[in-house]
């Protein structure tokens, strides 16, 4: 799907329907391929328009259909960035040879080392968390991640697939921490404590906690902050139904995710994707990235005042580099699958 500028939708439907490439990086563009869809990264892009006078054309899509395209495009691509939500999407692509080394002074010294690798980076992030039904589940009983395997939750856990990068995500870090043999034997208890097959998204998992349908899930925080702005009634009937757990706080820290993004090995517009990537990592852009989901910025420095996500209140978040991270992605879902968390 193309939108404005018009300029830059018939750009772009050109190339798509003649093979013609973008325009040349003396034009002063950028090709952004992005899986984010969110209204306030429109003030984003003419932001950066505005500061730099490079036009962006951009392509939205979902985050596989991307890669995809990336891939068959080969080298005569016309993406210079790729922007998606999830490392576990991130590594799928690195590892495909998409992406290229970047080195930048500004990236280095404002992305924090544990949030970015060598050849993308991270600009936001976000927690996955458990989430309780107050009257069905004591507070006490889901402290950590592992606690959702416990036989004392059996027919009690919902929650989406386990092919899905947000939980391919936590069993790559669980893996990290814990080993392939302890991640296993959890995997397979959480399945047995299932009170359906998994389905939906992490939204609706949240509502069947409320419901009633089962007793504990796993969600990112940006879902729940969206349920806490909305202004549906039915809607906050399911928070007031629920809390919030902060998992693993005792040993190595809740789960972090992360929105991110990295220059594609072919761009034609290499230095202007560079300056994309460094411009995402200034205050300006990092408040607009980051509140835009309900997620916080990577720049330490950079406070975003969203109530909703702090009355979920303060946490110690998993420190491990998003990097090592990705490396345990294929080893989770092999885990996964061998569970028979599908």
């Amino acid at each position: 799907m193309l939108i404005r500028p018009a300029p830059a939708r018939l750009a772009l439907l050109v190339a798509l329907t003649l093979g013609a490439t973008f325009a040349h990086a003396q034009e002063k563009v950028l090709n952004l391929y992005s899986a984010r869809h969110y209204q306030t990264d429109e003030a984003l892009y003419a932001n950066f328009t505005k500061a730099t006078g490079i036009r962006i054309n951009r392509l939205d899509g979902k985050e596989d259909e991307l890669v995809e395209r990336i891939r068959n495009e080969g080298a005569n691509s016309p993406a210079d960035v790729l922007l998606t939500v999830d490392a576990a999407r991130l590594e799928v692509a690195d590892s495909l040879g998409l992406f290229q080394q970047v080195q930048s002074r500004v990236l280095e010294e404002r992305i924090p080392a544990t949030l970015r690798t060598r050849t993308w980076f991270a600009f936001s992030t976000r927690a996955r968390v458990i989430v309780y039904n107050k009257t069905a589940v004591q507070r006490e009983a889901v402290q950590n991640y592992a606690d959702l395997s416990a036989p004392a939750l059996k027919g009690q856990v919902c929650v989406r697939s386990g092919s899905h990068p947000y939980n391919l995500s936590l069993g790559a870090a669980m893996i990290a921490h814990d080993g392939e043999p302890k991640t296993e034997a959890w995997a397979r208890g959480l399945v047995a404590n299932f009170a359906r097959a998994p389905k939906g998204g992490d939204t609706d998992q949240i509502k069947a906690v409320a419901a009633g349908e089962c007793g504990v899930t796993i969600s990112n925080t940006y879902y729940l902050a969206r349920l806490m702005r909305s202004a549906k009634p039915e809607d906050q009937k399911v928070m007031n139904a629920v809390g919030v757990v902060w998992p693993n706080q005792s040993t190595w820290g809740t789960h972090i995710n992360v929105s991110g993004a990295g220059v594609l090995k072919h761009a034609p517009n290499r230095e202007a994707a560079v300056k994309f990537l460094e411009y995402l990592a200034s205050d300006e852009a990092q408040a607009y990235f980051a509140n835009g989901n309900n997620e916080w910025p990577v720049v330490p420095s950079v406070k975003v005042p969203n109530k909703e996500l702090a009355s979920l209140g303060t946490f110690k978040p998993d420190q491990l580099p998003i990097g090592d991270l990705a490396k345990t992605t294929v080893q989770a879902q092999k885990v996964f699958d061998r569970a028979g968390w599908k």
